[in-house]
């Protein structure tokens, strides 16, 4: 995943344990709950409710092949890899996204493998209207993609700021 060396320990470990929560939850909410059964933790706002997600990120394209489900989940695990190998070591908070991407990734895909499908149990909804029900995988893959996004802003903007042309105004 990284080069082998101390300072990407922090790294391997948060993946690890990614990884250990999403699919350790997923084996409770499993044997905890009947598919489509729904406990109430905060009435109005979150339940825990099993569903088995065929589909991609929040039941898009349930329809479609598992097939196309791990091949186009190992290929963005192949390019975000790819990415972790290539990133500038300043660039810390993207490193952090990537290596969350990565372990939610791999969490869906054990699913996928295993299953056929995706086991998501946390159900985010005000009064009747509900997001579609997510796991821990699902949540890191987000977070992860906001803090790449946010380290890629910070250095687009801290880019444009270095190569500003200096105009010199004479009086």
């Amino acid at each position: 995943m990284l080069e082998k060396n101390e300072k990407n320990l922090p790294y391997l470990i948060v993946f690890l344990i990614i990884l250990a929560l999403d699919l350790g939850s997923k084996a409770f909410f499993s044997d905890w709950l009947r598919l489509g059964q729904t406990k109430k933790v905060i009435p109005g706002f979150f339940n825990f409710t099993l569903v088995h997600n065929k589909g991609a990120a929040f039941g898009v394209g349930s329809d479609w092949s598992t097939p196309f489900f791990l091949a186009t989940s190992f290929l963005a695990m192949a390019v975000v890899i790819y990415l972790l190998k290539t990133i500038k070591p300043h660039e810390v908070l993207a490193r952090w996204g990537l290596v969350m991407i990565l372990s939610g990734a791999l969490g869906n895909i054990i699913d996928r493998i295993r299953l056929g499908y995706v086991v998501d149990f946390l159900d985010v909804y005000y009064k009747s209207h509900h997001w579609p029900v997510f796991n821990i995988a699902d949540s890191a893959i987000t977070a992860g993609a906001i803090l790449f996004a946010l380290d890629s802003l910070f250095h687009a903007k801290k880019k444009v700021e270095v190569s500003a042309p200096q105009v010199e105004v004479k009086e």
